[in-house]
């Protein structure tokens, strides 16, 4: 499949499903490649527009997909298109059902030990023959990232999920990608609480009209009350220019 992207502000989305970014990621490693994919909602959106070394990295990935229904259904005020959204925690069970059945091996990076613990014997039990080679917790000083890289070489792991939340996932994977030897990494940041059962995921419902924000917040209010009043005032707040912009050009052309 060709791989076309979508502008939106300040960064360029691949236009695919989940199913198309599984048979993309699939593709890039039977072909020898390497790279990194990015998961991008309109936090992390609004984050990059913040961190210069953050949008570097977003804009060096081999791929990066939307994790957020608000890209989807405003995609077209800023020219563009969207099939559909593409969440990390979907992404982790779409690729290890594949992984499972093509022999690839899978790492987890992240969270504390139990909880990637419980992760890793959760997917083993949905997929038996899934190949998990590392597991690790992601609470380790920064002198320890290299020890941490070199386990994951020497593990043999082809498909890395970090989940240490953005950004220090990412720098872990920029800082430590000569060593790291893996075909693509993701970071999927909470995710793996989610599989551990620790937090519940919003119902369908709730994702479908982009309010899964507000679940999220509701479990955890003091740790993302601030990141979500201000990043999603700033993208209502460009939205609006970007519409105002649309129609005064609107007008010119009807003039």
């Amino acid at each position: 499949m060709k791989k076309t992207r979508a502008r939106i502000l300040n960064s360029a989305f691949d236009r695919v499903t989940l199913a198309q970014t599984v048979d993309l990621v699939l593709t890039h490693i039977r072909a020898g490649r390497r790279g990194w994919l990015c998961t991008v909602n309109v936090a992390i959106l609004m984050m990059m527009r913040e961190d210069p070394w953050l949008q570097s990295f977003v804009d060096r990935a081999a791929f990066v997909v939307a994790d957020g229904q608000p890209l989807v259904w405003f995609a077209p005020t800023f020219g563009a298109r969207l099939p559909a959204r593409v969440t990390g925690i979907d992404l982790v069970y779409a690729l290890c059902e594949r992984a499972a059945d093509e022999g690839l091996r899978i790492g987890l990076l992240g969270a504390k030990r139990p909880i990637v613990s419980s992760v890793s014997d959760r997917l083993e039990e949905r997929w038996p023959s899934l190949q998990i080679t590392y597991v690790g917790d992601g609470f380790f000083p920064p002198e320890g990232a290299a020890a941490r890289a070199r386990a994951i070489r020497e593990a043999g792991v082809d498909i890395l999920f970090v989940g240490m939340g953005v950004p220090r996932q990412e720098r872990f994977m920029d800082e430590q990608w000569d060593e790291l030897g893996v075909s693509i990494a993701i970071g999927v940041g909470g995710s793996f609480d989610v599989i551990a059962g620790l937090r519940a995921r919003a119902p369908v419902l709730i994702q479908r009209t982009s309010m899964e924000w507000a679940f999220r917040l509701a479990q955890e209010p003091r740790r993302l009350w601030k990141r979500y009043l201000l990043t999603n005032s700033q993208f209502l707040l460009l939205l609006g220019r970007q519409l105002m912009r649309n129609t005064t050009l609107g007008q010119e052309g009807d003039a």
